[in-house]
């Protein structure tokens, strides 16, 4: 293993969920980068929607937190130390985490398709530990390098614009494009930032929250809506993508698509919701999901270092490793959108 010339600790500061709402400091020992990963001092972790749910409810969907669990899978950070097999030149570079580390060798990694891998090790769901730590391992070629226009914040959020570039492509979005968007929160603001550095023409975001919506204003949206005020159903657009996971929000989203057209779910809601059947098939829809994302990062720096997403004004609110539980509390705050945890 090669390492910098910056002693690294045995032990690091660990923050843990042992149980519901409660999260305690541990003290863990630094792990060792296995052969083909690399070893990263954690700079800066965001809080996503997965954590604060694990950490007040304890599960999501099957996937149930059963032991202590470290959450946290938007990550940034410096390359410290290699594994064997890893160019030791690499040392010393600022990288951002790409969270999972498929098995390579199943029938959906072969197909390019590796965020469906079967055997999938992903940050921060049970039972792999993620980020809210002061060191994690990776594999080498998911510690993707970033340019020093990219901020260390910005970094740890390229994750989340990797799931709306993710959207972005399922959505077929091209230049010209007209595109509705349900949900200002973090993930359809970024979203909107995307589809616009996709070419869209027209993002329309939906929201009933006036606040929300002026954000969304702020990034990237050229239009917003009151979804209670303001019929969505007859706008006729090339693409929805559902960031809200709200029933109602769903239904109307897919009669707001022209034939032919796409719909991509990515919010979390309702295990099961009714859908307007006559409409997907006289019109031809494609619906689709989101899961995760592939090859989105070096997109994601691109996007970002090239000032066509903005990120770093998205953070409104940053806590220290020790202050975790109030990060994952910081949701209830009026005006918040991102929460960094910052090392």
């Amino acid at each position: 293993m090669s390492t910098t010339s910056t002693a690294i600790p045995e032990t690091m500061r660990a923050s843990v969920l042992t149980g519901v709402g409660e999260i305690v400091m541990e003290e863990r020992p630094v792990p060792r980068p296995q052969r083909d990963e690399v070893l990263i001092k954690v700079a800066a972790v965001g809080v996503c929607g997965s954590d604060v749910h694990y950490y007040r409810e304890g599960r999501i969907g099957d996937f149930v937190v059963d032991a202590p669990l470290v959450l946290g899978h938007e990550v940034s950070g410096r390359i410290v130390a290699v594994g064997d097999d890893v160019d030791a030149s690499r040392t010393g570079e600022r990288v951002a985490i790409e969270p999972q580390r498929p098995c390579r060798v199943c029938g959906q990694c072969k197909a390019g398709r590796y965020n469906l891998c079967p055997e999938m090790e992903f940050y921060a769901t049970p039972p792999i530990d993620g980020a809210f730590c002061e060191y994690v391992t990776i594999q080498a070629d998911f510690a993707h390098p970033v340019p020093d226009a990219v901020s260390d914040e910005s970094a740890a959020l390229l994750e989340p614009l990797s799931v709306g570039i993710w959207a972005s492509r399922k959505a077929r979005i091209v230049p010209g494009s007209r595109v509705l968007i349900a949900g200002a929160g973090p993930i359809g603001v970024i979203t909107a930032q995307a589809a616009r550095a996709f070419g869209a023409a027209e993002v329309i975001v939906s929201d009933p929250a006036a606040d929300r919506r002026a954000l969304a204003e702020r990034f990237g949206a050229t239009r917003t809506l009151d979804p209670t005020k303001e019929a969505v159903r007859d706008l006729a657009v090339d693409a929805f993508i559902d960031a809200s996971g709200a029933t109602p929000a769903v239904i109307s989203g897919i009669e707001a698509v022209r034939g032919g057209g796409v719909v991509v779910l990515v919010g979390m809601g309702a295990d099961q919701i009714p859908m307007p059947i006559p409409v997907i098939q006289a019109r031809e829809l494609i619906i689709t999901g989101v899961f995760r994302y592939t090859d989105t990062w070096p997109l994601a720096a691109h996007l970002v270092a090239s000032g066509q997403v903005d990120l770093d004004s998205l953070v409104t609110a940053r806590f220290a490793l020790e202050d975790t539980e109030k990060a994952l509390n910081n949701d209830k705050v009026p005006g918040t959108l991102k929460t960094l945890v910052v090392l």
